[in-house]
């Protein structure tokens, strides 16, 4: 299982690029979606929440906070398509925002897991981070000179 897990690629994303990758991944899943289920709002939903566990997970470490808040933003661009709506601006803009409100549970759902995925990483990079300087301290105590 670990040996297949580390043929997956590990890319280290910036903030902004993060948001790029899960904002056009979101969006071209829903036009393909449009294609192919007719705008079904559940495989939308169904597909947001792998995207938002791969955003999370290739976020480089110095930018772990901003998962959570990339991938909300990101299936509100993503929704566009599969909205439907008619009548121009104001019955496209009505039909994201209905949207949003019917599909707010996978909405939630899927900022949890960027928000839990990167919770746990920030634990471990914080642990190892301790646990680095612990080792350091231990072998400057080995080098001093015993009085």
């Amino acid at each position: 299982m670990v040996l297949a897990l580390r043929r997956f690629p590990n890319p280290r994303l910036t903030g902004i690029g993060a948001g790029l990758f899960a904002a056009l991944t979101m969006f071209l899943l829903a036009c393909v979606d449009r294609v192919l289920f007719g705008a079904s709002e559940i495989v939308y939903g169904v597909l947001f929440l792998p995207v938002s566990a791969l955003t999370a997970l290739w976020v480089r470490p110095a930018d772990l906070v901003t998962a959570p808040i990339i991938v909300p933003i990101a299936f509100a661009i993503g929704v566009i398509p599969v909205a439907g709506g008619t009548g121009g601006f104001g019955g496209q803009a009505m039909a994201v925002v209905t949207a949003l409100a019917v599909h707010a549970g996978w909405l939630y759902g899927g900022t949890l897991v960027a928000g839990l995925i990167a919770s746990v990483r920030k634990v471990r990079q914080m642990r190892e981070r301790q646990r680095h300087l612990l080792r350091a301290d231990r072998a400057a105590a080995a080098r001093r000179p015993r009085a």
